[in-house]
């Protein structure tokens, strides 16, 4: 039996591919051609493999075999599988048969690859546009791209693969570092993995959970916390703004399995796409790692808002931070859901509109965390970012404080979450919410418990160091030491000096 491909394999495969378009176009561009070929590639394969399955069980029953496939996950049509555009990968519309292919594998799926409007996943890519070039070299490039997935070791089903989240997890690598290649573009549509892990780590969900992601981005957060549930008895939902990311994230559900998954494309704060009848739905988890600081986020209609999702206050027009939160907390359970959002440190102790709502929160307390990450861990921007948790239900009216700034591995462009670093944290998240940290210093210069008469002493102001004392005494200095050493290094000059003096001198200077 031949060996199953690896994931290195196919994450070296798949990142050959784009060598087709370094050079062409920007990285945050050209992730949409890779990204959607690697998931037209993967349901063709599924596709095929599971009518030979069909048509081995009937005894080869044509009739029987095609009836049989109208039940699967996917219907492709010949015009839309991977085989037939390597077949015609000469043609020199080429680009026009890859557009057709994908509009009709659409068409053949529209109740799980359209938005509720009709609009379909792959409505924002064109494979025949000029950004690819003259005619010629993007039909070069397009047959190369096919090329590179015709690769013998690019065979997407789970007879092939060494393990069944191998596709997924090359997605979720070819975005990550197409997120790294994009610079500040990325932070629209990816959160790094470890920051996932983390939130989806401490905002951990119970079987049965509905898990919601206001700003899913391509979704890898969202998978994130899904797959933080013990057991596979969970509903995921999203809402994401951009048409591009939306795409990427329906098509990253249905890579990891998720087909149920429901993202809806739009605006959350003006437009809430997750609702039931007229009222918002409600989530047991809210988790989001929205876009820091947004101006011109809706202020004006927030002021009428219909679903009150801004009773607190509406904050600024140009700082979003706490429309995104507000909604966040409005759409989770009352006594019971709990929300993890990654914030820009403002949020913790810009005054005004944001003070009170700030101030409001801790007085309902449903603040529970505050935990300062290291800085660089985010696409395009070195800033520092915190984790804030909210939770419906909490047991008591303490908050606990974590500096976790110190804590991380030093990347050449981007700094990193060790499995330690994020083990840190949540551990002592846990031990806090177990009750077996009182009020006062958790953890000398790392984490610090805080009542609610502290808070409201320092003016409902959130920032760390308030509470966590992380200042370093520094080493006695012996001054006496010193003044020796620099008397010493003084005489040495001096001696130097006139040696270079002799030396000018005996050559004539």
């Amino acid at each position: 039996m031949a060996t199953k491909t690896t994931q290195a394999e196919i994450n070296r495969i798949v990142w050959k591919a784009c060598d087709t378009f370094r050079g062409v176009i920007d990285p945050s561009q050209y992730k949409d051609y890779i990204l959607t070929m690697l998931f037209l590639k993967y349901v063709s394969d599924v596709h095929k493999s599971k009518f030979h399955e069909h048509l081995q069980k009937y005894d080869g029953n044509l009739e029987r075999a095609e009836r049989a496939m109208r039940h699967e996950r996917f219907i492709v049509p010949k015009t839309s599988s991977f085989d037939f555009l390597y077949e015609f990968r000469n043609e020199s519309n080429i680009g026009e048969l890859i557009n057709i292919a994908l509009a009709d594998l659409e068409d053949a799926n529209r109740e799980k690859m359209s938005s509720e409007d009709g609009s379909g996943i792959f409505r924002n890519i064109d494979f025949n546009s000029s950004n690819l070039g003259d005619a010629k070299d993007k039909n070069t490039r397009l047959k190369n791209l096919i090329l590179d997935f015709s690769d013998e070791k690019m065979i997407f089903d789970e007879s092939h693969l060494e393990g069944n989240d191998i596709i997924g997890d090359a997605y979720m690598y070819l975005v990550s570092t197409f997120a790294s290649e994009s610079g500040k573009k990325a932070g629209d549509f990816f959160t790094p993995a470890e920051v996932s892990t983390l939130l989806a780590k401490l905002t951990k969900s119970k079987p049965g959970a509905r898990i919601c992601d206001p700003t899913c981005g391509s979704g890898s957060l969202l998978i994130k916390a899904g797959m933080e549930v013990d057991g596979d008895n969970f509903s995921l939902y999203g809402q994401e703004l951009n048409g591009s990311t939306w795409a990427l994230a329906m098509m990253n559900m249905f890579l990891h399995g998720f087909d149920s998954a429901i993202i809806r494309w739009g605006d959350t704060l003006r437009t809430p796409k997750l609702k039931e009848g007229d009222l918002l739905m409600k989530f047991d988890t809210v988790v989001a790692n929205p876009p820091f600081s947004l101006d011109k986020w809706g202020a004006d209609e927030a002021e009428h808002d219909s679903y009150q999702r801004f009773w607190r206050g509406v904050p600024p027009k140009s700082k979003g931070d706490w429309a995104f939160i507000s909604h966040m907390i409005e759409v989770a359970h009352e006594k019971t859901g709990k929300v993890g959002v990654v914030v820009p440190h403002g949020v913790l102790f810009r005054g005004s509109s944001e003070g009170k709502i700030r101030k409001q929160t801790v007085e309902e307390n449903i603040l529970e965390a505050v935990i300062g990450l290291p800085a660089n861990l985010f696409f395009g921007t070195g800033i520092p970012a915190a984790i804030v948790i909210f939770n419906k239900g909490k047991k008591n009216k303490n908050v606990l404080f974590i500096d976790a700034s110190k804590e991380f591995e030093n990347g050449k462009n981007q700094n990193k979450l060790r499995s330690q670093d994020i083990e840190h944290i949540v551990s002592t998240y846990c031990k806090f919410s177990a009750g077996e940290l009182k009020e006062g210093t958790a953890e000398d210069k790392y984490a610090y418990v805080a009542t609610p008469a502290e808070i409201a002493e320092n003016d409902y102001n959130l920032n760390i160091p308030r509470y966590v004392d992380t200042f370093e005494e520094e080493e006695e200095i012996d001054i006496v030491a010193v003044q020796k050493e620099i008397d010493t290094l003084e005489i040495e000059l001096k001696e130097v000096q006139a040696k270079m003096k002799q030396y000018l001198a005996e050559l004539g200077f």
